[in-house]
């Protein structure tokens, strides 16, 4: 083995035995299981996000907000996601949903981060209400900003029918994953 093989081996090695230990960035529990945990979950994470002021004209704006608090990502050569949220109109939940994906390339690493999408047409929302499971990646636009990448929306530049904002995030990967996950209602105890 050369020189230089060994030099880029350490910081793989180094990743792979983090891994693991990534898994516990969130001590909570990573998946809610009933309505009330979801909702205090959502609740949490709506007002991390309206207390950001780059969200206020998508607040403003959106017909209703799909909130995943907590999506657990992780995985080596294969990934994986998995989180459940509910669906927002007007100050009142409209149905509870779960996001799950999987991916297969060059990954590894742990994550936990939260995803709102805003919803800003009728027809959007019609689409993630027609589907009995929504692959995000068909069906309408969504446009996806990570935290620090919203800073020049106003409420005149909205023009898209979903934008997607990934929050909290915490671990070792690079960002959040959307397209090609799949979003389906479901019905927690």
């Amino acid at each position: 083995m050369t020189q230089t093989t060994r030099r880029n081996l350490i910081p793989l090695g180094a990743a792979i035995a983090l891994t693991p230990a990534m898994l516990t960035v969130a001590p909570r529990k990573a998946l809610a299981n009933t309505r009330a945990e979801i909702d205090a979950e959502v609740a949490s994470a709506l007002r991390t996000l309206r207390a950001q002021e780059n969200t206020r004209p998508l607040f403003a704006q959106a017909k209703s907000i799909l909130i995943f608090p907590r999506i657990l990502s992780g995985g080596f050569i294969v990934g994986g996601q998995y989180g459940q949220g509910a669906l927002i109109e007007g100050g009142r939940t409209l149905g509870y949903y779960n996001i799950a994906g999987a991916s297969f390339g060059f990954t590894i690493g742990a994550q936990v981060a939260g995803l709102a999408m805003f919803f800003m047409t009728d027809a959007a929302r019609a689409a993630l209400d027609a589907a009995s499971g929504w692959e995000i990646g068909t069906g309408p636009a969504v446009v996806a900003f990570d935290a620090g990448l919203q800073a020049n929306m106003t409420s005149t530049t909205l023009i898209e029918p979903v934008y997607a904002i990934s929050f909290s995030q915490q671990g070792l990967m690079a960002s959040l994953a959307i397209n090609g996950s799949k979003i389906t209602r479901i019905n927690p105890s």
